[in-house]
């Protein structure tokens, strides 16, 4: 039994979705076209440069001269070189606003960040300080406000005090964090220059909401300690052994002065929050808040003397700018494979949010920035970090925000607020002395509230239920185990969603939309209807050697199924078997040996095996395996349109 069509050569062009297109009835089709024989050296080449190079790096270096090239390399290592030519005195003025703005905001913030990587004050403050200036001269984003964040130092403290122990061994901890500081560079210049970005994108956006959602629940808990004045508190993290620690000292480790300094001023931190979602042109009050409150508590603290009531302050803070670190980090011994696993763990974690808000305000502006650059930028800036005592920085997604509001041009914003830091860091840390520790924990746990991002989390569970099942999973496992197992989970889920979807592609039956030469998935469209002797099927995936199998027994579970109702119906045996394989981007040798066993399968039913549009890829793999000759030229048609008008003439006549 064989199909036939009267083929005429011709250009041919992929169908979509479906694989047609309304056609006239004509004798004369085009046939598939078969692409030149392929070279094994340019096919390796292709392939490479679409996974490294896909967005051609070096296509402004072409046909320029040296002086050119040179200043175009130059630009791309350092874009401050870039849009440094075309500054002016009407950009200084909106980054020094946004600069000035975001200073208010990250002072408070490091401080209290600084506590959850269980890191004295300073050490927020020198994160501060130096990382922005390296990325001002690196990065490729405009909006990007780069210090300490929540998440990383929470995680960074929990997995240094895995390690060590920050009260009886701290000069070991700290070591330790510039360690994993200056891995967590090299892990993220290494994915930048070796351009292996995508890499970080293994982790799902679900899996990321449930993470951040998790992990600010987790913080918003730890703060419970300054929050309520508590003096002995789990080092755990997981939910039931906070709030075990937080009710079994209720009746004697709560301070009352402390409470009240504490829900006053979250209270005024999320009204002027609240105002400034309400009104965008009064951005300015969430991000002078945080400060005002610092200063007002630390006024109020010093002239009641609170601190002899039992109000828990930041007593000695440092002054002076940061001193060097290098001879502190572990180059040997047994810190050093503890450093790394930290380091290249936060190191992804920083990494995938800094990106994140990168493209995110990008996005806004409609410009490009390069992943792999900033990448390179953020590990440079991590690694000179880690010799001048700072920790793991990255892009605050609060203080990105309120740069982009205040209206930042350029990355000189972030000059601006290193200065302010500076300045903070030479003449102004004795002020903090007298600062309440609740007023720090209510400055995180306002910042950390809008990580729980409950609108992303319905949208996921209405969408895709799988990515909600990653998103849980992530969430569940950060707050009721700990943020590394969070974050397995997370990484877990994502990788075991890839493989599902790799090893079980979906197929769907095709049915004729009446009144055109146009076949669909009658499940999407209903009133598709099948044609009487005819079986097409569509498969929307490549067919690889994971799922190979399941395809060819999908197909036959299909036939069979169908076979039964067209039996049960008393209508004609389906005769052809038609598969649609436009979406079929490619195959390999275990996709084929499937076919011909399908073939084989169909010839012994007296059923035949017809192919519609293989793209180019496919088919020059199907003539190269000899399946084509196997299956017979005249069986592979450019639309299901094609075959079934092949197979029944009739019926296509009348559509």
């Amino acid at each position: 039994m064989s199909a036939r069509a009267h083929p005429v050569d011709g250009d041919v062009s992929p169908a979509t979705d479906g694989g047609d297109t309304p056609t006239n009835s004509s004798p004369h089709r085009h046939k598939v076209g078969v692409p030149p024989k392929p070279n094994m050296f340019h096919d390796f080449m292709y392939t490479f440069k679409e996974t490294f190079f896909h967005d051609d790096p070096l296509r402004h270096f072409k046909d320029q001269p040296k002086s050119k090239q040179f200043m175009l390399g130059l630009q791309s290592v350092f874009p401050v070189f870039d849009w440094g030519r075309t500054y002016n005195f009407k950009k200084f003025r909106g980054d020094l606003i946004a600069g000035l703005t975001i200073a208010s905001l990250c002072i408070p913030q490091d401080i209290g960040y600084a506590k959850l990587a269980n890191l004295d004050p300073k050490y927020g403050l020198y994160s501060s300080f130096v990382p922005p200036l390296v990325y001002a001269c690196m990065g490729s984003s405009r909006d990007i406000a780069i210090g300490p964040v929540a998440v990383v130092s929470l995680l960074l403290g929990t997995l240094l005090r895995a390690e060590v122990d920050p009260n009886t061994n701290p000069d070991e901890y700290l070591r330790l964090a510039f360690t994993a500081t200056f891995f967590a560079g090299v892990t993220e210049a290494a994915l930048g220059f070796f351009r292996l970005g995508f890499l970080i994108d293994f982790l799902s956006h679900a899996a990321v909401v449930g993470f951040m959602g998790g992990a600010a629940i987790t913080i918003a808990l730890q703060q419970l300690k300054g929050f309520l004045g508590i003096k002995k508190f789990t080092k755990k993290t997981d939910i039931i052994a906070v709030l075990d620690s937080v009710f079994s000292s209720a009746n004697h480790g709560w301070n009352w002065q402390t409470i009240v300094i504490g829900a006053s001023f979250l209270t005024f931190l999320l009204t002027s929050k609240f105002i400034g979602k309400k009104n965008k042109k009064l951005f300015w009050v969430p991000a002078v808040a945080p400060l005002i409150s610092v200063i007002i508590s630390t006024f109020f603290v010093y002239i009641t003397r609170a601190d002899k009531q039992g109000v828990q302050i930041v007593k000695h803070l440092d002054k002076g700018i940061n001193p060097s670190s290098f001879g502190q980090i572990y180059f040997s011994g047994d810190y050093l494979a503890k450093g790394i696993k930290i380091g290249v763990v936060s190191g992804m974690v920083a990494l995938t949010e800094a990106v994140a808000i990168g493209r995110t305000f990008a996005a806004m502006k409609d410009y490009q920035i390069d992943g792999n650059k900033e990448m390179v930028a953020l590990g440079v800036m991590n690694v000179v970090g880690s010799m001048s005592s700072c920790y793991v920085a990255t892009g605050s997604f609060s203080r990105s925000a309120v740069n982009f509001m205040a209206g930042c041009h350029t990355a000189v914003s972030n000059i601006i607020m290193s200065i302010v830091v500076l300045l903070t860091l030479l003449f102004l840390t004795p002020l903090f002395k007298y600062t309440p520790n609740a007023i720090l924990a209510a400055i995180i746990i306002n910042a950390v509230i809008p990580l729980v991002d409950i609108q992303a989390a319905v949208l996921i569970f209405k969408v895709d239920k799988l990515d909600f099942v990653a998103c849980m999973g992530a969430f569940f496992g950060v707050i009721f185990v700990s943020v590394e197992i969070g974050l397995l989970i997370a990484v877990s889920i994502s990788f075991a969603k890839i493989l599902l979807q790799v090893t079980r592609p979906r197929t769907a039956i095709l049915g004729n939309i009446p009144r055109t030469s146009v076949y669909r998935n009658i499940q999407q469209y209903p009133e598709a209807t099948m044609v009487p002797g005819v079986l097409m099927i569509r498969v929307d995936s490549a067919i690889y050697f994971s799922n190979s199998n399941y395809v060819r027994e999908r197909i036959q579970r299909w036939l069979l199924e169908e076979e039964e109702k067209v039996k049960a119906a008393s209508l004609p045996r389906i005769q052809f078997l038609i598969i649609e394989m436009s979406p079929v981007t490619d195959i390999d040798t275990s996709g084929i040996h499937a076919l011909e066993d399908l073939y084989k399968s169909l010839q012994k039913r007296d059923i035949q095996l017809i192919l519609a549009n293989p793209g180019p890829l496919v088919i020059g793999k199907l003539h190269l395996s000899h399946f084509a000759d196997m299956l017979g030229h005249d069986n592979i048609f450019l639309t299901v349109a094609d075959a079934v008008e092949s197979c029944c003439p009739k019926l296509s006549d009348e559509v």
